[in-house]
């Protein structure tokens, strides 16, 4: 009985340390990135049209550096979203594209920007 005892005192006086208490960082609403906008070029558009009134096709292909296939592609996805508004014309013989930011698309660069700072600013926390 003695030996039942001795082994119930060291049982005892072993403990094991304490589990360590870990603190989670505050956790970040995770949202969904606007995969329209998030585009490189399309961003771009979006970014230069929310600065100026209207820019033409010409503008805008200048700026950007795009071809003409590249930069007509990814207007007219923002176009189909209702992101920007497009206006064909001729300024006298010379055919005219101008592009506008809709204000959804002001929008939805408002709300990207802002997940964007939301998402640098967790980052730097932790």
């Amino acid at each position: 009985m003695a030996r039942k005892n001795e082994a119930s005192v060291t049982a005892a006086r072993v403990r094991r340390p304490a589990a360590p208490v870990r603190t989670t960082p505050a956790k970040v609403e995770v949202q969904e990135l606007d995969r329209i906008i998030h585009e490189r070029v399309r961003l771009a558009i979006v970014s230069a049209l929310a600065v100026n009134e209207a820019m033409t096709f010409a503008d805008l292909k200048a700026l950007l550096s795009a071809t003409d296939g590249n930069l007509s592609v990814h207007a007219r996805k923002l176009e189909d979203a209702g992101y920007i508004l497009c206006t064909k014309g001729f300024d006298g013989r010379v055919p005219r594209t101008e592009y506008r930011l809709a204000g959804a698309g002001r929008r939805a660069l408002e709300k990207y920007l802002a997940h964007m700072e939301a998402l640098i600013r967790a980052t730097r926390r932790a």
